[in-house]
């Protein structure tokens, strides 16, 4: 199967992709990572450690690797309004791992703008004001971080 197009050559900016480094321990970090989000406007209705499960069913020997499961219900919402394929998407997901200990790495990208790259969203105006709308709310986030 060939993609209609080379991933190594979109710009990290056109599927959202935000990263961020904070210098403290991983739980910590989760924490602090959960209350911007929620800070900024979004509840965290899902959570898990892929770390903690597969540590302990194929004995994985995983560093510290947490998923929290971001939403705005507002901007679900409206994106539901425009295509309900969007929910195989749903949540917004930020990932926290331990890249070292003491430093953890925080990463997210655009399930909107990933949706348009696909073609599981409209391309028109009212996809683009959710598209900026949703990337606002994660600026904040993670220039509060």
């Amino acid at each position: 199967m060939s993609l209609p197009f080379d991933p190594a050559e979109l710009d990290p900016e056109e599927y959202g992709e935000e990263r961020a480094t904070l210098e403290m321990d991983h739980d910590e970090a989760v924490e602090h990572v959960r209350e911007t989000f929620t800070d900024a406007g979004f509840g965290i209705p899902v959570e898990f450690s892929p770390s903690e499960l597969l540590n302990e069913k194929v004995d994985a020997d995983r560093d510290p690797y947490y998923v929290l499961g971001a939403c705005n219900p507002e901007m679900a919402d409206r994106a539901l309004d425009e295509t309900l394929r969007i929910g195989g998407l749903f949540p917004c997901n930020v990932i926290v791992w331990e890249a070292e200990p003491g430093v953890q790495q925080v990463y997210h990208v655009s399930i909107m703008r990933i949706a348009r790259l696909l073609g599981m969203a409209p391309d028109n105006e009212a996809w683009a004001d959710i598209v900026a709308d949703t990337g606002e709310l994660v600026d904040e986030a993670f220039g509060d971080l």
